[in-house]
Order: structure tokens, then sequence, then C-alpha cells
């Protein structure tokens, strides 16, 4: 009998599977902590803390901690995944700013966990750790090129890590991406109901919480799966499976209706679709001027073109997986951007897709390396992961915590007046919300307009049963008010806290006019 050679004998096994998972979890944390970075640490952090429409979940976490009655007036997207992991996430006592900046970096943990099942499983497809890690990457550049305060502008990748611009509906899209994949690998077999399944419900929670997971999954991924039919007959059960669960998430929306002040038809005018081409065509010219912004376009538009490319070389191979990970990367934005022209939109959040559907093609990128290439050796591959850990968090982590403490005089001025006054104020959207938020109980401010009725949208209705209040909350956000039963804002005692002012009006009551949505 040969004598083992000393290669054999040294030969050291591989290391499992939940080694490598756990090293490409530990490297997706660096990622994330340094997108998050890249955000707080610019401009782009006024969206992320301070934008009255991104601190939605955080009032409404507040509003059940204090007890509250619920009775929310929300748009068409109800926020609810959003909302439980903000609420878990509240409970670690890092307080408003720090709890927002940790749920970023879980939104950019959950991406990767997403693309990771749309890379493929390690037993069928190759390096699809790295393919998920390359996609996250990517995502994180593009995030760090975008640094407008403004919730308008194309800057679409930096909007996952915000609790209200649809993140959990972006982590549903990629995961049922990955689903339909997973199904597509597996050996031809038994009818794929749990893959079916699977499907239905991230497609049912998604539809839940926001209708449009159907115009940016079920549509596209349903057409991309209709080809790929032709050939493989399962297609045909996650088609039903993604139809099924997105019809199941509507009719799930009927007993929510009362919490639904806008059903979002609003939104939607043909009419309008030259106008809308224009908005976006405008959008567009104004990221390209902007720092990086042609660097992030070209990029994008690149990514778009490699997806399209990766189908026809994934074609070839009868790679069904892959190339249902491809197709939706360019098929995606396509389809997203004409709907949203020919539907008459003005909307950047709803062209998301742009940004992130196209890293679809670098999850399937590894597939079609050639297998020449070298593999680095796990002590390698520690030793990187290791070092872009602790830079990360050695260097990010601060970062995050100095903006999200970063101080705020006049805006402790407004919530320590309010708070000690022991009365109820009221204040218009742009201006009130951020005080409201940061009050120990966000009772004590009331959303209201110029005419002071009670402005029902995005907060809670139980908040106008106090039926009056004796302060009013002010800034250059505000239009002027024209108050109800002949008072006047010269009878107010005027409180200045910088950028805000306070208009108290003492023992005298304002009337809450009738609710306005």
């Amino acid at each position: 009998m040969a004598e083992a050679s000393p290669t054999q004998v040294n030969a050291s096994p591989p290391p499992p599977r939940w080694a490598h998972e756990l090293l490409g979890v530990l490297a997706a944390i660096a990622i994330a902590i340094a997108a998050v970075t890249a955000v707080a640490a610019s401009p782009r952090s006024e969206l992320l803390f301070r934008d009255g429409d991104s601190l939605v979940t955080t009032m409404i976490v507040h509003s059940i901690a204090a007890g509250q009655p619920q009775d929310w007036a929300l748009s068409s997207v109800l926020f609810l995944p959003e909302t439980a992991a903000l609420g878990l996430l509240s409970l670690l006592g890092l307080g408003v700013d720090g709890t927002l900046a940790l749920a970023g970096v879980v939104n950019v943990l959950a991406l990767y966990g997403a693309l990771r099942v749309a890379a493929g499983s390690i037993a069928r497809a190759r390096a699809p750790i790295a393919g998920a890690l390359l996609a996250l990457g990517a995502f994180a550049l593009l995030a760090a090129t975008e640094t407008s305060p403004s919730r308008d502008a194309l800057e679409l990748a930096s909007l996952l890590t915000t609790t209200t611009y649809y993140s959990a509906t972006v982590v549903g899209v990629v995961l049922v991406v990955g689903l339909a994949r997973r199904a597509l690998d597996r050996a031809t077999g038994p009818v794929p109901w749990g893959a079916a399944a699977g499907i239905g419900a991230v497609a049912a929670a998604s539809v839940l919480s926001n209708p449009l997971f159907a115009v940016w999954a079920t549509v596209p991924l349903g057409l991309v799966l209709g080809v790929v039919a032709l050939r493989r007959r399962v297609a045909l059960w996650l088609i039903g499976g993604l139809v099924a669960g997105t019809a199941l998430g509507f009719v799930g929306r009927v007993p929510l209706a009362p919490l639904i002040a806008n059903t979002g038809t609003g939104y939607f005018d043909p009419s309008q679709w030259l106008f809308s081409l224009e908005y976006y065509a405008a959008l567009l010219a104004e990221r390209w001027n902007a720092p990086w912004g042609a660097a992030s376009v070209i990029a994008i538009a690149a990514l778009w073109g490699w997806c399209v490319a990766a189908t026809a070389l994934l074609a070839r191979r009868r790679d069904a997986g892959a190339v249902v990970v491809a197709a939706c990367g360019w098929a995606m934005p396509l389809l997203v951007v004409v709907g949203a022209i020919v539907a008459g939109t003005q909307a950047a959040r709803y062209l998301q897709p742009m940004a992130f559907a196209p890293l679809l093609g670098l999850a399937v990128l590894p597939a079609l390396l050639p297998r020449t290439l070298p593999v680095l050796r796990p002590a390698v591959v520690i030793a990187a992961t290791a070092a872009a850990l602790v830079a990360s968090v050695g260097f990010g982590v601060p970062r995050i915590a100095v903006a999200a403490d970063a101080p705020d005089a006049d805006l402790a001025c407004v919530v320590d007046w309010a708070g000690q006054s022991g009365r109820t104020g009221a204040g218009q959207f742009w201006t009130v919300r951020l005080p409201k938020t940061h009050l120990a109980d966000p009772r004590g401010l009331v959303q209201v307009d110029h005419q002071l009725r009670g402005y029902a949208w995005l907060v809670n209705r139980d908040d106008f049963g106090v039926g009056e209040v004796s302060f009013l909350v002010l800034d250059a956000q505000s239009a002027a008010f024209d108050l109800p039963g002949g008072a006047s804002m010269a009878e107010a005692e005027l409180v200045s806290c910088g950028r805000y002012t306070i208009a108290d009006f003492g023992a005298e009551r304002l009337p809450i006019g009738p609710l306005r949505s």
C-alpha cells in the first residue's frame, strides 16, 4: 500500500460552512457601519435624524410607550416591519438619534442577508458570500457619494439607512428574488411548495406594509419567471406563490383601512407623464452635477449594463436561478422608471430599484469569473475581515456617536420649555415633529395647520383629543398663522429658542379646529 504523501498527511480540513458564513456576516457588519458612518457624517444626516417624514416610526414607538390609544393617520405605507424593528432597538436605551443610527446599520445588514440568499448556496453557487459582499460594498460606496439633505434628491441608496423610506420593502424585494433563485437552483423534483410558500409569505408581509412591493417586485419578477417558465415549468409555481402572496397582502390591508389616510391613488395621474419625465430628468441632471454624482450615475449605468450582459451569459449556461437574479437587476429598474413616468408620479423615493436592483449583477459575478483565479487562503480572509471590522468599529462608531449626540441647543430649548410648562402646544408639520419626537410625552405638542386645524397626517389622531392649546412653536418653515376666534399673534409672549420661536398665549386657550389630512 502506497504511503500518503506529506501534503496529504499535513493537509487540514476546509473550514466548516458556518465559519464561512460567520466571516461574511462580520464583513457585512463592517460595511454596514461604514455606510451609516458616511451618511451620518454628511449633510444627509438631516434625513436620518431630523426630517419630519423620517421620524414617524420613532413617533409611533414613543406613542405606544406612553400608553396612548393608537389611532394613526398614515399614508399607504404602514411601516410595520420598520416600526417593529425600531421598537426592539429602542429597548437598548440609546436615545432617539442613537436608535435611528443603529436601525440604519441593521437595515444594511438585512440587505446583506437578502443579497446572501440571492447569491445562492455554497453547495450550488461559486463564492456566493463573496458575491453578496461585493454587492453590499458597492451599495455602501453609492451611499457614501450621497450628501444632499433633501428628501427629493435622486440619492437613492442612502434612503435604506432611514426607517421610513421603504427599507423593509427594499429588503423584501431582494429576498423574493433570492428565494426564487434558490428554488430554481435545486435539482428537478417534487413541486416546490415550500419555496412558493416562502415567496408568498414575503410578498404578503411586504404588500401588507407597502403596496409598492407589487410594482417593484411582483410585476418584474413575475415577468422574468414567466420567461424562465418556458423551459422550467417549476417557475410557474413560484409565480403562483408570488401573485397569491401579493393578493393576500392587499386583502390584509382591508382591516387596516382606518389607519390609511391616503391610499396613494392621488399620487398617480397619467396625464402628467410629460411633467413627470421632466421632473425626473431635472433630478438626474442635479445628481450628475453634485459632488461624486456623475461617478455614481455612471456606476449605476455600468451595473445595469452588466446585469444585461450577465443575463445573456448565464442563459447560455442554462443557469436558470442565476439568470433570474441577473435579469431582475436590469428589468426592475427599467420597468419601475418607465412605470413611474407613465403614472405621472413625482417622487424620487419611488425609483429606489435604480440603486439596489443592479447590485444583483454583482451577486452572480463570481459564477462568471475564470476558474483560474487564485483563491485566498483562509488565514488571509480572516485577517482581512478582522482588520475591516476593527477599522470600521474604531473609526466609524465614534463618528456615528458624535453625529447622533451632536448638541442642538435650539431643539433642547423648545423641548425643555414645553416639558416644564406642563401645558399643550402646537406647531405645523415640518416645524413641530422634531421637538414632538424628543418630548418625554409626545402628547405635549400637537400637529396643526396654519389655521390651527388638526393636521392628521403621519400622526396619532388621539393627540387632537386635548381640544385646545396654549402656545405655538414656529420656525422659518412655518406659514403665517391665521388663528381662530379672533386671536392674534400680537397677544402672545414670544420666547426665542434660536431657530425656533415659542408664541406663549399663557392662560388663553386656542381651540383646535376640525381635522384635515
